[in-house]
């Protein structure tokens, strides 16, 4: 089994893991992670960091080795196009833009919207609007709305349920998905930073969730696991299929 990897504490510090907040925009709830204050900003206790980020990876492993499905939620500039990126790499799901509310509590709603929004790609995609007679006007404001939704749902498009994980960057920014997670019983797992409120967070991953060096290596590494037990669920699968096929012949 190839195993997935985690950055050290070197790592960390390289990429500025441990630069907190100044130190009036704390959350107290966030003191046992700091290790100590330095010209008013607060600095984060790395040790807490690498130990709280291999268990986050340990636990997103063994979700996607089971063929869990898991939202990577990243919605700050900063944080983007790592979020997109990784996602895509592991095959995960992501959501860049905004959080639409009832991603997870209503889905039955998202559903309706998801299915309407891959129905007209496919029907863009094989000319059946161009077959039906659609003018070229109506055309475009098709591939403006396609354009829209690809905004808003396109790393959710083929959600199918309820995730078994949901991973933010920013606690502060992203409050509304890890409630929505929490009344689901999905665990979240969050990079937070030392005005954030660690409360809800299931795997907390303490650490500079500002900068882009501290946000593209802790995500990559929580992406990293993910795609290993993406790896594992589809050569057991490969496995449990062959040997149905080895009975079937029998």
């Amino acid at each position: 089994m190839t195993k997935y990897s985690t950055p050290k504490l070197k790592d960390m510090l390289d990429a500025g893991v441990h630069f907190g907040h100044r130190a009036r925009r704390w959350n107290p709830k966030m003191e046992k992670y700091i290790y100590t204050v330095s010209k008013n900003v607060h600095i984060i206790d790395l040790e807490q960091s690498e130990d709280l980020l291999k268990k986050a990876c340990e636990a997103l492993f063994d979700i996607a080795k089971k063929g869990g499905k898991v939202i990577f939620v990243g919605t700050k500039k900063q944080a983007r196009q790592i979020i997109e990126s990784e996602a895509k790499n592991c095959g995960a799901m992501y959501i860049t833009e905004r959080w639409i509310g009832g991603t997870i509590t209503n889905f039955d709603v998202i559903r309706k919207t998801l299915d309407k929004f891959l129905t007209m790609i496919r029907n863009t995609e094989d000319g059946t609007y161009e077959k039906e007679g659609y003018t070229k006007k109506e055309r475009l404001l098709i591939d403006r709305q396609i354009g829209r939704f690809q905004i808003n749902y396109g790393g959710i498009a083929n959600m199918r349920g309820t995730p078994h994980a949901l991973v933010v960057v920013d606690q502060r920014r992203e409050r509304t998905a890890i409630k929505e997670a929490k009344k689901a019983g999905v665990p979240v797992i969050g990079l937070i930073d030392t005005n954030a409120d660690p409360t809800g967070i299931d795997y907390p991953i303490p650490g500079n969730d500002d900068a882009i060096k501290s946000i593209a290596l802790i995500v990559n590494a929580l992406a990293g696991a993910v795609k290993v037990g993406y790896e594992e669920f589809e050569k057991d699968q490969k496995e449990e299929a062959g040997k149905k096929l080895k009975e079937a012949a029998k």
